[in-house]
């Protein structure tokens, strides 16, 4: 430690001022035991502090003082009032004592602002430097996605099945590719409205004859996820994807009348 840097720093007059936090406080009662030097200073700057104080403060009430005389005088024999007429006298000793303390709290104010401006820096740039930290592993993480789901994409296993909008969404498009192989079906929802509030997508794998529908998932976050894909375990003989608007949660059975998108699955050459 820089004793002469740390006595310096104007924390010593804060401690002694009970000016700091209780932590603040520990560390330097922690310091002043290790180091004689510091706690030779604090002990200065209390006796200095005594000293303003001392000289500062009224050593007596003097309007008090002469009305007392003139109680006991009260007036000559002859009924002749005495004046007693203060002399006044300006105490140039109390008023350097009052400028002193008043220079001395002024500097202390100015060094607590600084110290707290100071923290309220560090704790910005730690938040910045986070943040920072946050975004680049974000777009680390990013780019590791994009990388995977480019090769999921460009497999030779992966079966494209374009899913048309229906009644309840005309303009809506998605799109399945699945992974037959590894049981995965990725769904790109990119061209799926934000579903309302309380309501969420449900992806049905559809078997043609009879029309049997099963539920593969539910594109959950959906307003979250950024690029709209998401991946969903299909271990069925698909021979069809739908993608129907459901109450939070899903339902058992699709409702036919909130069918957004529907698609077949093309027929092995």
């Amino acid at each position: 430690m820089d004793i002469k840097e740390y006595i310096s720093s104007g924390i010593l007059e804060l401690y002694v001022y009970g000016a700091l936090t209780e932590a603040e406080s520990r560390e330097v009662s922690r310091v002043l035991k290790e180091h004689p030097e510091i706690r030779q200073e604090v002990e200065e700057i209390e006796l200095a502090l005594q000293k303003l104080s001392a000289t500062a403060a009224p050593e007596y009430d003097a309007e008090a003082l002469l009305a007392n005389i003139r109680r006991k005088l009260g007036n000559k024999p002859d009924g002749t009032v005495i004046n007693i007429e203060r002399k006044k006298e300006t105490d140039w000793v109390a008023y350097i004592g009052w400028a002193a303390c008043l220079a001395l709290l002024v500097g202390l104010f100015f060094v607590f602002e600084d110290k707290n401006n100071l923290r309220e820096q560090l704790s910005s740039e730690k938040a910045r430097s986070a943040k920072l930290e946050q975004q680049i592993a974000d777009a680390r993480e990013d780019a590791e996605k994009t990388e995977e789901l480019l090769a999921v994409l460009r497999d030779k296993n992966v079966s494209k099945i374009q899913l048309q909008g229906q009644q309840a969404a005309p303009g809506a498009y998605a799109a399945v590719y699945w992974n037959k192989q590894e049981n995965k079906a990725y769904i790109d929802a990119e061209n799926l409205p934000e579903p309302p509030r309380g309501k969420v997508y449900q992806v049905w794998s559809l078997k043609l004859e009879p029309l049997t529908p099963t539920s593969i998932g539910l594109l959950e976050d959906f307003a979250a996820d950024n690029n709209k894909i998401f991946a969903l375990e299909n271990a069925n003989e698909s021979q069809a994807f739908g993608i129907t608007l459901e109450p939070e949660g899903g339902s058992e059975s699709p409702t036919m009348d909130q069918l957004y998108v529907l698609g077949v699955v093309a027929a092995a050459p």
